[in-house]
């Protein structure tokens, strides 16, 4: 397995199971089978709501000695009602209880959007603004979980250049990784590039196009990455599924991505996209599908009276 090196020189697997979206019921049986065929590296977050489900799965792995704690990359993400300096360690310790683990090597702030504590918003006055809660705020005690032990790393996601130039600018330890949608159809070359030459990794959420989002975070014309004809030609010729061409190539752009599936022979195929090597030819092929198209566009930030109508600064 490749894997992405750290500034102290920790690694993470460059493949990851994503668990956004895995019901219930299902997505501790997913990571189960995920470790036991061979993956490190989980990618979990709150708001998933299965971060117990998953503790429970890892307790149990840990307990028949499957796998040691030290073996995983566990991430998981602050959500957006506990940026507020009040709130960021008990957000992260309630993780790590659900989760039943002592410590994250990684913890990301899920998105440079701020909720009231304990609020699903429902209307402009259940926001806050980054003016009342900047990014640094929430950022210092970032900071606090690593100096306690409790996280090894700390990053960002859904994060502009715009956005990590500030952070950059103002942090004590910097951000590590930005976790970011990424795919033939979004290939985000420019903050790629500024990541690399900052020193930070990019980790790809929905590889595939999520195409199992809630129908209302749908648009009625979506293109589809599994049925693209470049994609399609290019899998059949190698042999690959479509989702292992896609996978691959996050792989081979030197980012971290994080398929999610709860089906025990898609999970399989996932990891072994690692087998699935693209050409110079077809990486070409590839880089002309790029439309700028975002599946998670964020329009559910964009609520009338607040100020996130351009959460990605585009």
């Amino acid at each position: 397995m490749k894997q992405l090196k750290f500034n102290n020189g920790d690694l993470m697997p460059a493949i990851g199971l994503g668990t956004w979206k895995s019901n219930p019921g299902e997505v501790g049986q997913a990571v189960k089978t995920a470790i036991s065929n061979g993956y490190r590296h989980i990618d979990c977050a709150a708001v998933y709501g299965n971060e117990a489900e998953i503790g429970q799965a890892l307790s149990d792995l840990f307990d028949e000695g499957v796998v040691k704690r030290e073996e995983l990359w566990i991430t998981s993400k602050l959500w957006n009602d506990s940026h507020q300096s009040a709130y960021v360690l008990d957000a992260l310790k309630k993780t790590l209880s659900d989760l039943q683990l002592d410590y994250l090597d990684l913890y990301l702030i899920h998105w440079p959007v701020a909720f009231k504590h304990g609020v699903q918003p429902q209307s402009a006055a259940d926001f806050l603004s980054l003016e009342e809660v900047p990014i640094i705020e929430t950022w210092k005690k970032m900071e606090e979980a690593v100096q306690l032990g409790l996280v090894k790393h700390i990053g960002v996601s859904n994060f502009s250049i715009k956005k990590l130039k500030d952070l950059l600018s103002k942090a004590t330890i910097k951000p590590e990784v930005n976790q970011v949608e990424l795919h033939p159809f979004l290939q985000q070359n420019e903050l790629l590039q500024f990541a690399k030459e900052n020193k930070i990794l990019l980790t790809g959420y929905s590889p595939l196009g999520s195409g199992d989002r809630a129908a209302g975070l749908k648009k009625a014309d979506e293109p589809s990455l599994l049925n693209n004809e470049v994609i399609t030609e290019i899998a059949k010729n190698k042999g690959c599924t479509t989702a292992q061409v896609l996978i691959a190539w996050q792989v081979q752009r030197g980012t971290a991505v994080i398929p999610k599936s709860t089906n025990a022979a898609r999970l399989k195929q996932n990891l072994e996209s690692i087998n699935c090597v693209l050409t110079a030819e077809e990486i070409s092929k590839i880089a002309a599908l790029d439309k700028h198209y975002r599946y998670v566009d964020a329009k559910f930030f964009d609520v009338p009276g607040n100020t996130y109508s351009n959460v990605y600064d585009e």
